[in-house]
């Protein structure tokens, strides 16, 4: 017993830390939000402002959404082990929002570039 009890407290703490990256990620992306959508126009030589400001609000949905699914997501694993579940793996929010990250960079490069 001393053995599972021991696996589901290393769990709780690996939940608890990928909670926090997700909160890191999210956090980092209203930051990139902000510098996209605001400061890097004033730098720009460029008149149209608009595709930076589309930039920087897609940045501000995908780091809320990357907020939001690190809290559910911990919920969720704490609600399986106090349950006595196994935690199921990743699912598609996951894989869509990582995704999501790294089309938006894409997308600030190639918009950074263009101009």
């Amino acid at each position: 017993m001393e053995q599972a009890t021991d696996a589901t407290r290393r769990t709780r703490l690996a939940n608890e830390r990928t909670e926090l990256a997700w909160w890191r990620t999210g956090l980092a992306a209203l930051a990139v939000a902000l510098a996209v959508g605001r400061v890097v126009p004033e730098l720009s030589d460029s008149s149209a402002h608009w595709p930076y400001l589309v930039v920087g609000v897609c940045f501000g949905i995908y780091g809320i959404a990357a907020l939001a699914y690190g809290s559910w997501r911990r919920r969720s694993i704490e609600r399986d082990l106090s349950a006595g579940h196994f935690p199921e793996a990743a699912g598609t929010v996951h894989t869509v929002i990582a995704a999501g990250g790294v089309l938006l960079g894409l997308l600030t490069v190639v918009l950074i570039l263009v101009d």
